[in-house]
């Protein structure tokens, strides 16, 4: 299992892709965080949550984090139109319900969908070929 020291592998998947970069701040709580991690492992995570991610087309989701600053990495077949996806993952069951209780950790109003919580990042740099 690779780690942040040894870094993370990187799907391949056989159809070109687009990633997207999001950020969040979670409330500043040592034991909030800590509960945030723990709903967010694989043993605890909702089932619907996940079903409903993959259901609207994205192919992976990566979540980390520093201090109580989360960056989130989408990434998703070329041709998906992402708001699209967003404003349907939002019609999924139990999906605003995770939102609302992802609200107690999260710097968010209650009732804001996923898409309203993430804020898109602006790419600075890249290996420019």
């Amino acid at each position: 299992m690779k780690n942040k020291e040894q870094g993370y592998p990187v799907k391949d998947y056989k159809v070109p892709v687009k990633r997207f970069c999001r950020t969040l701040d979670l409330k500043d709580d040592p034991d909030l965080i800590t509960e945030y991690r723990r709903r967010h492992d694989r043993e605890h995570f909702w089932p619907e949550i996940m079903a409903g991610i993959k259901e609207v087309g994205i192919l992976d989701m990566d979540i980390y984090i520093r201090g109580t600053r989360l960056f989130m990495i989408l990434e998703v077949p070329a041709d998906l139109d992402l708001e699209n996806a967003m404003n349907r993952l939002a019609t999924l069951p139990r999906q605003q319900e995770w939102e609302d209780y992802m609200s107690i950790f999260q710097v968010a109003e209650p009732g804001a969908s996923s898409a309203d919580k993430w804020q898109p990042m602006e790419r600075v740099f890249h290996i420019y070929d």
